[in-house]
């Protein structure tokens, strides 16, 4: 452990606004049964790998709303919405299953002056991704709401950090001061038609036609796009698979109860100007579920390609800080 870090571990922290990065321990039980599904059986069009329902001591940990991978062994941080990262190293055994999130750190976002956000208003951010420069990640690009915006933060070490460096969006997203606005942002993979070009799209502003409004950003792919509107859910994140295809994981409540779907869209559909509808890949409500606001793709230490989906517990002791994962079928 480097000195700097063993300083700000025994710095003295207050509530669930850290004003410097602290080290948190997490604890997980696994989870091994997915609606009426085990271990390694299909459920609706992916296969059940297994999960973790995590809980901290610390009450910095929670609120997690968004998940990318930040770096080898994997490396992965989440964003929160009360304007932090949570790092650590997802960790697995030898079957292949995941079974805890390891040296966990909560690390205070900063603006573009390296200050600290100075409200709550300020610190809603619902999504991130990683930005790679030449095969390596380099920063994370996060996007909020409320304070509808996008910053980029530079990556040390697989840890993001450091003075956000604001990244231009059309002026009809940043008018948006709502928590229903900026809700999912995702970057194109080298194999995408719009290979680069990072993804926007909003939880409730809607177009005349009713479906959610969107925006490519992008040196050659730029503009316009939407996403078809479902009843009782709304996109809340998305994450490219490596062959272009878009995955859009939505949110709502029915009945009381949570409800999840993931979709998938081609990857010839995600273009400026189009109206994206996805086949449904996943659905589900109820206790197997919570809160579901995270997707991000991964390749396991086994090789395999893996979908995560967790879910934000929004600082209540009556939700949950669950992390599933899936595969494809062959």
């Amino acid at each position: 452990m480097t000195l700097w870090r063993v300083a700000i571990a025994t710095a003295m922290l207050a509530g669930s606004f850290p004003a410097m990065a602290v080290e948190v321990s997490v604890s997980a039980s696994p989870i091994t049964q997915f609606r009426d599904s085990g271990l390694d059986q299909q459920v609706d069009g992916l296969i059940f790998r297994g999960g973790i329902a995590m809980v901290s001591q610390n009450d910095t940990f929670g609120g997690l709303s968004s998940l990318t991978m930040t770096g080898p062994d994997q490396q992965a941080t989440f964003v929160s919405d009360r304007g932090n990262f949570v790092s650590g190293q997802l960790a697995y055994d030898d079957a292949g299953r995941l079974f805890g999130f390891i040296g966990a750190w909560v690390e205070p976002m900063r603006n573009s002056k390296g200050d600290l956000l100075p409200r709550q208003y300020a610190k809603d951010a619902e999504s991130v991704d990683t930005v790679y420069r030449n095969g390596e990640p380099v920063a994370v690009r996060v996007g909020f709401e409320n304070l509808t915006r996008v910053a980029d933060f530079a990556l040390t070490d697989g840890l993001p950090g450091g003075p956000a460096r604001e990244v231009a969006i059309p002026d009809w997203l940043t008018d948006l001061r709502t928590n229903e606005s900026l809700e999912s942002l995702c970057i194109a993979p080298p194999a995408s038609p719009i290979a680069g070009s990072t993804l926007l799209l909003t939880e409730e502003a809607l177009d005349e036609d009713g479906n959610h409004r969107g925006w490519l950003l992008g040196q050659n792919d730029k503009g316009p796009i939407g996403y078809q509107n479902s009843p009782v859910v709304n996109p809340t994140d998305c994450a490219f698979l490596p062959n272009g295809d878009l995955l859009v994981l939505e949110r709502g409540v029915s009945m009381l109860s949570f409800v999840m779907n993931l979709r998938r869209v081609p990857a010839a559909d995600v273009r400026p100007n189009t109206i994206m509808a996805g086949e449904l890949l996943l659905s589900a409500t109820g206790g197997s579920i919570d809160n579901m606001e995270s997707v991000a793709v991964h390749t396991a230490p086994n090789g395999e390609l893996r979908i995560l989906i967790g879910s934000d517990n929004n600082f209540n002791d009556w939700q949950r800080t669950l992390l599933l994962e899936f595969a494809l079928p062959e």
